[in-house]
């Protein structure tokens, strides 16, 4: 199954891809080029499907813990002052997604969405320190009666030139439905409260909707 953002570039995308196999099958002569552009093109369209999938994933309903919001390879679990929403120090939890990953973005927690915003900005490489600050970006907030607050943030990387972003204010947020998408390489900053507990390690691989990331430390 692929994701609702992709529909448009994969048909584009295999219109481009038949249409050089009918040019090249007719107009290249030599066996050897005729074949390298020919799978050239067949591998660019299996890229395209590959990073548009959006694979069926069985989250596990619990208010008390946090979810991965995104596939990829944790890259920053660290003590922060988070400047947007909190105004306060807070853990930060950093999800890197190489363009191989699937890219879905999926609610963190179940809830209710108390804050959505967009920002414009650069396209630093995902992994920068300055990324989470001065790139391409989006803020959600999302608050249960159990967990409490928790902030998500999209950020676009050198490749990512769009974000799509689902969550509304006032929205009935699901943990594990999809709430957006990031469009060719990126990361997701997930802000916890300093009293949870973290169940992930630096460079250990999540899947989204699945890993969990943080749980109320009892």
């Amino acid at each position: 199954m692929f994701h609702k953002e992709g529909h448009k570039i994969i048909l584009f995308t295999l219109i481009i891809v038949v249409a050089c196999f009918l040019l090249v099958d007719s107009f290249v002569t030599l066996n050897w080029l005729r074949t390298l552009i020919l799978i050239s093109l067949l591998a660019l369209l299996i890229l395209i499907l590959q990073f548009f999938r959006n694979p069926k994933r069985h989250t596990q309903q619990n208010d008390q813990t946090v979810i991965s919001p995104v596939d990829g390879k944790v890259v920053v679990i660290e003590e922060v002052f988070e400047k947007e929403y909190f105004k306060e120090k807070r853990l930060q939890v950093s999800v890197f997604m190489s363009p191989l990953n699937v890219h879905v973005t999926r609610y963190p927690i179940s809830g209710k969405v108390l804050f959505s915003k967009y920002h414009p900005g650069k396209y630093l490489v995902a992994w920068h320190p300055k990324a989470s600050e001065e790139n391409e970006r989006t803020t959600v907030v999302v608050e249960n009666e159990t967990y409490g607050k928790v902030l998500y943030r999209q950020i676009a990387g050198a490749l990512a030139k769009r974000i799509v972003n689902y969550a509304k204010v006032d929205d009935n947020a699901k943990q594990g439905a999809d709430s957006g998408f990031i469009k060719f390489g990126s990361r997701v900053d997930l802000f916890l409260p300093l009293d949870t507990k973290i169940r992930v390690e630096l460079n250990q691989k999540v899947r989204g909707g699945e890993s969990i990331i943080a749980e109320i430390n009892e």
